[in-house]
């Protein structure tokens, strides 16, 4: 008898397709609908599909949105964000959402008219309803309220003051989410819309949010057009905006300092040095020390970033000097170095009636310039031609010679009392920290999208960079002095470089606590690195201990790059720019376990710890990848022109292409992730990692392989040829014969 086997239900084994999402659909007044939606069926059949459901007709007036508070359309463009257990809400279409509310918010009635702009600002976030707003000209009908409508409501004030300034707070809202998507240009507004908003920023003060949108359009304004910028400038004074941060609200503080900014960045070259004078007559420094600064509350990022930002343009205001040569005619040029040697010699002033006199003079001019340290005796404005740092440098030394009378006098007197070959020239060393000093603090660059990197001490006194100078300046004479410097070791003075970074990196306080700091720093320090620079330059040059290298150097390599590969499978947490960089969104990549597949997709904060790869809905295989691209090569930096003139977002920006126009952006969050990303990429991709950090960690991780292996070869030198072979022993009674 045949044994008939019973089919198997083959849907119970097999997991359902990729391209099915399972989700809830509202509609109001109506029980939610379970549904599968099929991601290869058009958006507008599955519209259909829902609208048949509940006998609805005229499907295209509808569309799909989220359900959750974001309300945001579900497009052709969007659609695959779409999660499984995602509740959707079928809704009136974009277009006529649109039309609606653009009739609404014209209503005669006060209230109506509320209700429409509150809607309007909630939508206005959506960039699928802020298009088919903005083709209604809905942009210039919330001008034109806010440059003449308001007014009918004037005379209503005193009795609907809390009405009138919702209202007006919404329409501000609306205009504002509705220029962020960057739609529309804004070189189309006029000058009585910008009197308005500038005059809202006195008007409002009491009104936050009226206050806070006022700000962040006038921010816009200046950064995103020249005729604007100039506009804005004529409207609104500092002495407006200082007393914006003398409030307890952190975020109109945020906002003002970033207006502040965005004048200082775009104003003229020539202007620059006017608007920083004005800011140091309204004691901006003082005022941001106090009141945000030393407040007794937590600094957040944005504000860090506003902060660094307005350090970043003060020092830049030093560029202009660190660029300029000396003119050795300029005679009141010369006049300073005159007064560096006054100072420091107290010389009188010879009689000059006679050519002998002269002569002496000349003499001892020479006598004083070598003994200040310059290079050329004779005529010491030639040390200041090169830039950078050109004129800078001199200011440096004058400021100190005129503020630190004694430590300049002590210092050159040290120095001119030592053996010539062991004096720390003041006139050069004062030239070389400053081009140093000038690089730490990037003076010239823009300042960064993304940096937080602010120093509290450097809001602590009006002339910060040479206070910064003069603690540095005596620094570098006592390292001098401790590590008894000889005239060679000048570029290995610049190590100090690293005590002033690791100093900062502490973010003192005050000047006087970066001083102690510094002072904490000893010279031991610098010993073990100059004894380790020895070693590594004379010990490990020989050629056996390369061909050691050689050797070890493959299995680094491969421990270098599972690394890489270990830290990709953790993941990371990349934020989205946009042209409001307050409104942070994320997203997250991470490489599976098996290193085939990249999953990535977006999140609504930052995460705390891993992301699981089954909430990443996005997939990439590793083997569809074609390239790995940086910078400006990136087609996202191609697209955004002015983030394309940022340096630093350059170099921390990547893309992967796979497909014939596929494309996945990153920015990283810091150099660090860029390296260990761009390595890890290109080692699944069998190319070579040539990132900084590779180079690092390869040179340290050889470094201590090598002092192990080496460990009982200390102290004995290794020579640079292999001994001879000794002769053949007279017999082999000694060898033991293991069979």
């Amino acid at each position: 008898c045949p044994v008939v086997l019973a089919p198997v239900n083959s849907s119970v084994a097999m997991p359902p397709p990729a391209d099915i999402v399972k989700v809830a659909i509202e509609w109001p007044g109506a029980y939610p609908k379970l549904m599968e939606i099929d991601q290869k069926k058009p958006l507008s059949s599955i519209i259909k599909e829902v609208c048949d459901g509940w006998s609805l007709a005229n499907h295209d007036q509808f569309a799909l949105q989220h359900a959750d508070s974001s309300n945001f359309y579900i497009t052709e463009k969007n659609r695959n964000e779409i999660k499984n257990g995602a509740i959707l809400r079928l809704t009136t279409s974009p277009a006529q959402n649109a039309q609606q509310l653009h009739e609404r918010i014209q209503s005669s009635s006060m209230d109506a008219k509320l209700e429409a702009l509150k809607d309007l600002a909630n939508y206005s976030r959506d960039v699928t309803f802020a298009q088919e707003f903005i083709n209604l000209d809905g942009i210039s009908l919330l001008t034109q309220m806010v440059e003449s409508g308001t007014e009918r409501y004037q005379k209503l004030q005193k009795i609907m003051k809390p009405c009138f300034g919702d209202m007006l707070s919404f329409t501000l809202t609306a205009f504002v989410e509705l220029m962020d998507h960057g739609i529309v240009s804004w070189d189309t507004f006029s000058v009585a819309f910008i009197k308005k908003i500038a005059s809202y920023v006195n008007k409002f003060a009491s009104d936050i949010s009226i206050l806070q949108r006022s700000l962040a359009i006038l921010e816009s304004m200046v950064l995103n057009s020249h005729d604007l910028y100039q506009k804005v400038a004529q409207e609104i004074t500092i002495g407006q905006l200082i007393p914006h941060l003398q409030g307890t609200d952190q975020e109109i503080q945020t906002y003002t300092i970033a207006v502040i900014n965005a004048l200082f960045l775009k104003a003229p070259d020539d202007k620059r040095q006017e608007m920083a004078n004005i800011l140091a007559q309204k004691q901006l420094r003082s005022i941001i020390l106090t009141h945000v600064i030393r407040a007794q509350r937590a600094i957040n990022n944005e504000m860090a970033h506003q902060l660094y930002v307005l350090q970043v343009l003060t020092f830049n205001l030093l560029e202009d000097r660190m660029m300029t040569k000396m003119d050795p005619q300029d005679q009141a040029q010369r006049d300073i170095i005159f007064e560096l040697r006054r100072i420091a010699f107290d010389a009188e002033s010879e009689p000059n009636n006679s050519s002998g006199s002269i002569e002496k003079r000349k003499s001892m001019y020479t006598r004083d310039y070598k003994k200040l340290g310059f290079i050329n005796h004779v005529n010491p404005a030639m040390d200041f031609t090169q830039t950078p740092p050109g004129m800078l440098a001199l200011d440096n030394m004058l400021y100190f010679a005129k503020h630190l009378q004694d430590a300049y006098i002590r210092i050159v007197l040290e120095n001119s009392s030592r053996e010539d070959k062991h004096e720390c020239p003041f006139g050069r060393s004062s030239i070389e920290l400053t081009k140093m000093l000038c690089e730490i603090l990037k003076v010239g660059e823009l300042p960064s999208e993304t940096c937080n990197d602010f120093h509290p001490m450097f809001f602590t006194h009006d002339r910060s960079f040479e206070e910064f100078f003069c603690i540095c300046i005596q620094l570098l004479n006592k390292t001098w002095k401790e590590m008894r410097a000889t005239s060679e070791d000048f570029n290995k003075a610049r190590k100090m470089k690293e005590q002033i970074m690791r100093a900062l990196t502490t973010k003192p306080s005050s000047l006087d606590q970066f001083k102690s700091k510094l002072q904490n720093l000893s010279y031991t320090e610098i010993l073990k690195i100059r004894q380790s620079e020895r070693m590594n330059q004379e010990d490990f040059q020989s050629r056996p201990i390369l061909e050691l290298k050689e050797k070890i150097q493959p299995e680094i390599l491969e421990l270098i790059k599972q690394q890489r590969l270990n830290r990709l499978v953790e993941g990371t947490c990349f934020r989205k720019l946009n042209s409001r960089r307050r409104q942070d969104k994320f997203w997250y990549c991470r490489l599976s376990p098996n290193h085939k597949v990249l999953h990535y997709g977006d999140l609504e904060e930052s995460p705390q710890g891993e992301v699981p790869h089954d909430s990443l809905q996005d997939k990439l295989p590793v083997a569809d990848i074609k390239a790995v691209v940086t910078g400006k090569d990136c087609p996202h930096m191609k697209e955004k022109g002015a983030l394309k003139q940022n340096k630093e977002v350059l170099e921390l920006a990547f893309s992967i292409l796979y497909d014939s126009s596929g494309q996945l952006n990153f920015i990283a969050p810091d150099k660090h992730e860029y390296c260990v990303w761009t390595d890890g990429l290109n080692a699944l991709l069998g190319k070579d990692m040539l990132s900084d950090l590779t180079r690092n960690d390869l040179d340290t991780l050889l470094s201590m392989e090598i002092k192990l292996r080496l460990l009982d070869l200390e102290n004995i030198q290794i020579p640079d040829a292999p001994p001879p072979i000794p002769k053949e022993p007279s017999n082999y009674d000694f060898v033991y014969d293991c069979n």
